[in-house]
């Protein structure tokens, strides 16, 4: 069971690197295989939504964490069993494959022999064994590891070079006859790496694992939360549940509305994959879907205007509803792409229904502070806001979250402190 997402929601988050900028993937990623960052990728790709596979997985990295276990195999000897591997070469006139080299072989060989021996002697040893929550990777190991077949493989010596019969008998056992089982045996090589690798940052930036709930609770409880990419972040703690379904935000531009909401969706889509997120305590009811709507572009291949894009966003999210999953849904500044009045009345309205559902969770940031006295007689719609304070003419920012509403506008005031109108008016800008 996977959680469902879409392509705007790991745009907004920002998952993955675009262009020279890095995303949380790369965060995440120190993998020593290229079979370990694929993997890695495949799971940004696809969060879990089943509780106890969630939980057994941040089990098993988390204890990683705690032994420091250090990823037993060497990149180096990878490189050549994939490329070794990845060669058949059982159809040799096919033309469809270069043929590998005597030498080719040679280091193929002995490098799978060295990875499944080193296989052995890990899953062996305590820091293995000692996990309960790994025992179906370990045991799967072992029973691949069992096979007659590989007897001869465990028990080389392989300290210098090996025969050429040999390296002929092994060829054919390894990359014909039991290939298939060999490249099982890769993929749970690769799996360790991503938890080991994760582990890693985990204890290095002093991540915390989250605890998955039962779906339907509807229990979200982040504290010390902040934006893992961020130099000197600004933790705050958050919570829903049944009582408070939905949450309407407030603050001046710049107060750090979308970076908070980044914040929240990426703790709630990394804890839905198994990973430590960034804060120091999280438990979390397990959803069916979670979408963001933070940077919303125009639709300009269909000639779709930035309030029709919204409104088709909304409308997608709404058939999500309507078949009774369990959805996570964050929209920053509700239909900004349309006049006040319309934006008030649509706000009020969508925010109404949005919190008819009671199995899902909702935030929903607005510069629009009057639809929150609409809002404020549905007892399911909480009200965090987050401040300014005007220190003379200049705003500061605590970007500590407070509860209730704020109808902070600075928008002027930043626009004269700029000096955007002494610009237009005298063709300068005023000295600083």
């Amino acid at each position: 069971m996977y959680l469902q997402t879409d392509d705007q929601t790991i745009d907004d988050l920002r998952l993955f690197s675009k262009r020279d900028t890095a995303g949380i993937f790369d965060l995440y990623n120190s993998t020593h295989t290229r079979g370990g960052e694929l993997l890695l990728q495949e799971m940004f790709r696809t969060p879990l939504a089943d509780k106890i596979e969630i939980n057994r997985r941040s089990n098993i990295i988390e204890n990683f964490c705690k032994l420091n276990t250090v990823f037993p195999f060497e990149g180096s000897t990878f490189d050549m069993a994939e490329k070794y591997l990845t060669n058949r070469n059982d159809h040799p006139n096919n033309g469809m494959q270069q043929t590998l080299s005597e030498k080719d072989i040679q280091n193929g060989v002995s490098a799978v022999i060295a990875l499944m021996q080193q296989v052995q002697q890990f899953i062996a040893g305590n820091d293995a064994k000692n996990i309960a929550a790994y025992d179906i990777e370990r045991m799967a190991m072992e029973e691949l590891l069992a096979d007659p077949a590989f007897t001869p493989v465990l028990n080389e010596k392989n300290q210098g070079k090996i025969s050429y019969a040999a390296v002929t008998a092994f060829d054919v056992l390894l990359r014909v006859r039991e290939r298939e089982k060999v490249q099982r045996l890769l993929s749970y090589i690769y799996a360790l790496d991503v938890y080991i690798s994760v582990a890693k940052v985990a204890s290095g930036r002093k991540f915390i694992f989250p605890n998955a709930l039962e779906k339907g609770t509807g229990e979200l409880r982040i504290e010390g939360l902040y934006h893992p990419e961020l130099k000197q972040p600004v933790p705050n703690d958050m919570a829903m549940n049944k009582g408070r379904t939905v949450v309407f935000l407030t603050g001046a531009n710049m107060a750090g509305k979308s970076t908070f909401l980044r914040s929240v969706g990426t703790a709630v889509y990394i804890a839905h994959m198994g990973f430590p997120v960034a804060a120091t305590y999280m438990e979390f009811s397990v959803m069916d879907a979670l979408f963001t709507t933070i940077n919303l572009p125009d639709n300009l291949g269909i000639g779709a205007s930035h309030f029709y894009a919204e409104v088709l966003r909304v409308k997608k999210v709404a058939a999500e509803l309507r078949s009774g999953k369990s959805v996570f849904i964050i929209f920053d500044e509700l239909f900004r792409g349309t006049n006040v009045k319309d934006a008030h009345e649509a706000t009020v309205a969508i925010t109404l229904a949005f919190a008819e559902r009671k199995n899902s969770r909702f935030i929903i940031s607005s510069h629009i502070v009057e639809a929150a006295d609409e809002l404020s007689n549905d007892p399911s719609v909480g009200f965090w806001f987050l401040p300014t304070i005007m220190n003379g003419h200049l705003p500061e920012y605590t970007y500590t979250l407070r509860e209730g509403v704020t109808n902070d506008r600075h928008g002027m005031i930043i626009i004269r402190n700029e000096g955007v109108l002494e610009i237009l008016k005298n063709g300068r800008k005023r000295a600083v």
